[in-house]
């Protein structure tokens, strides 16, 4: 024992003093401003493939092929933007709005617009119409970068509600609209490298680099300040969560516009790692065989979907291939960290890993190190069954406010524990509030406040420098901090009894036949639960048993359906205090969607439009004389 936990220290300890002796020899142990990555790409790095995006070579053609930015284009991009936005006659502290899908042209507008000390306001590519005028003007954006035309019909129909919108420029052609292309042959021909250069000069580490507005779960939207230093810092805490090094690929397709793909995104170009741009969540696991990146960072809603998936394959096999991934399964579920299950167990997982995991590794890439899952709690269950499979999830904790990353796992045998959103970054501080369990944190990346709000401020950030999450934490072994609910989410019963519905939400989507879910019953008799099915598995389900499929809106009637979802239900209240037990639980027929308002960009839910919308059904729960 003592020898196995002297190897793991010493791997840990050898892996971060070879980091931080390569960042001294290469000179990249610190960054004061963000855009300060271009400079490191200057002296330290150089990647032909440095940000990639898949495009057509004609218009209208299906085939699409990889175009890659080099690290001199990035350079080269980024001051011809400056220059173009200083042509245009933008001038320092000026607002640029960036609408569009992850590509590299978004990475080269926020560079160009660092470099001038303007400041990026990122806004979600589907945004409804109401959120995208308030954040225009609310910013007084004076330009703004846009995607395709989607956008811009958005644009255009509300172009006399957005005074201060003077410029449009757009990454796909559009007739009449200034193309990317233009505008960089702009840039050059008005090129001014010295004043470029005097104004980086200027910007300290305080400055405003970007205002975030959060979609929030309610209300209007809060436009979060984040300056050079925050970000920074951040970057610089994380770079050692993992052995990131410069000659490893990423995938990214979380959007841009929030800060956790954002913040990842600065780790990357500032450990000189390329990045590959997904061209949607549709083609990610296209993606994932073609590029075999080492890392990418996702939701754990989208890695409940590669397990379904996983799942789904496996249901379809026969005889002795069936029994050996149920097998399989059963190992993962009962995997413990650092072999704590014994010599036999192990045995059992390498004869699993190379008959199975080994198939499941390929499945994403087949060079995954690790993959990074934050802005909602993980299963458990699922964390396990990776890890036993060797396909590493890091799971971390932060939010918007605190330019994301409070507290990470980190790679290697003594950085995780299953269940806690892992240690608390270097220079990070969080204590739990004595009275409600809500996390407080205070540290360098923590936000330099609203915009424009400061009455939001005041109640964010007490006298005392602390920002107040909203989360409810406790500290695992004094050092792994996890999370057990949202404050404003756990409601109580008509008999007092709280319930923290977050937990039994992630065991409700153990069933392959539930999709999405959200535990009710605030002031009410008992704890209920709306769902969503997931229709693609039962549809598989009626296949194999010979029913007839009629549809979602008929099949989510179908007593089939509620009596597999039923079966879970019962078996899941065996697990629960009484109170917290569910029951009358109501099938829904549409699925929930960032476009039609249920989810936010991060697919969290938004409980109060959900209760809005689906008022009616949650009412047919409770109505019944005497409750239960």
């Amino acid at each position: 024992m003592f020898l196995l936990k002297f190897a793991s220290s010493s791997y840990i300890f050898s892996f971060e003093f070879v980091s931080r002796i390569n960042s001294i020899i290469f000179g990249t142990m610190g960054i004061t401003r963000v855009f300060d990555i271009l400079d490191l790409h200057k002296k330290t790095y150089y990647k032909e493939d440095l940000l990639c995006g898949k495009v057509s070579l004609t218009e209208g053609q299906r085939a699409k092929v990889w175009k890659k930015y080099s690290s001199n284009d990035f350079i080269d991009q980024s001051n011809w933007i400056s220059y173009g936005l200083l042509a245009l006659g933008l001038k320092e502290n000026d607002k640029v709005a960036i609408v569009s899908n992850n590509r590299p042209e978004w990475i080269f507008a926020d560079y160009g617009c660092q470099q001038i000390n303007c400041v990026t306001v990122p806004v979600f590519p589907t945004a409804s119409n109401h959120d995208l005028k308030f954040i225009l003007n609310h910013s007084e954006a004076k330009a703004v970068f846009i995607s395709d035309k989607a956008i811009y019909a958005k644009m255009v129909s509300m172009e006399a509600e957005i005074p201060t919108v003077k410029n449009i420029i757009c990454f796909d052609t559009i007739e009449g609209v200034m193309h990317i292309d233009e505008f960089i042959e702009l840039g050059k021909k008005n090129a001014a490298p010295d004043k470029v250069e005097a104004i980086k000069k200027t910007v300290t580490p305080e400055h405003l680099l970007t205002i975030l507005y959060t979609s929030g779960t309610t209300g209007t939207p809060k436009g979060v300040m984040l300056s050079h230093r925050n970000l920074c810092a951040n970057v610089l805490s994380c770079q050692h969560f993992a052995p990131i090094s410069s000659s490893w690929k990423a995938l990214s397709f979380l959007p841009l516009n929030h800060v956790y793909e954002r913040m990842l995104i600065t780790l990357y170009l500032f450990k000189g790692v390329s990045v590959y741009f997904a061209e949607g969540f549709e083609t990610i696991g296209d993606n994932l065989k073609e590029i075999q990146p080492q890392i990418f960072v996702s939701v754990p809603r989208l890695i409940e979907r590669v397990y379904e998936k996983i799942c789904t394959t496996g249901e379809k096999l026969t005889g002795f291939k069936r029994r050996l991934f149920d097998w399989s399964i059963k190992i993962a579920e009962q995997y413990e960290l650092n072999g704590a299950n014994g010599t036999v167990y192990e045995l059992k997982r390498k004869i699993a890993d190379k008959l199975v995991y080994s198939k499941w590794r390929n499945a994403v890439g087949g060079n995954l190190v690790c993959m990074a899952s934050g802005g909602a709690a993980l299963n458990p269950k699922l964390e396990r069954i990776f890890l036993c499979a060797n396909i590493i999830v890091l799971q971390g904790y932060g939010l918007t406010e605190t330019c994301v990353v409070v507290s990470v796992n980190r790679f290697g045998k003594e950085g995780i524990r299953i269940g806690t959103v892992g240690e608390l970054l270097d220079g990070v501080q969080v204590k739990i509030a004595e009275e409600d369990g809500e996390i407080l944190v205070k540290g360098p990346s923590v936000m330099m406040g609203y915009y424009k709000n400061p009455e939001a401020t005041s109640e964010a950030i007490d006298k005392d420098g602390w920002f107040h999450t909203g989360d409810v934490g406790m500290f695992v072994e004094n050092k792994f901090l996890k999370i057990t609910d949202r404050k404003k989410e756990i409601f109580k019963t008509n008999a007092g009894k709280y319930i923290a519905p977050l937990a039994i939400e992630n065991k409700l989507k153990e069933c392959r036949y539930i999709e999405q879910c959200m535990v009710i019953g605030e002031n009410q008799k008992f704890a209920s639960a709306i769902l969503v099915p997931n229709f693609s598995n039962f549809k598989e389900y009626c296949k194999g048993n010979n029913i007839e499929w009629k549809g979602n809106d008929e099949m989510a009637k179908s007593e089939d359906l509620k009596k597999l979802i039923n079966d879970h239900v019962k078996a899941m209240n065996k697990t629960l205090a009484p109170y917290e037990q569910l029951k009358r639980c109501e099938i829904l027929n549409k699925e929930w969607g960032i476009e039609t308002g249920e989810l936010t960009p991060k697919l969290s839910l938004k409980r109060k439009i959900i209760k809005e919308k689906y008022s009616a059904e949650m009412n047919k729960i409770f109505e019944v004389a005497g409750g239960d």
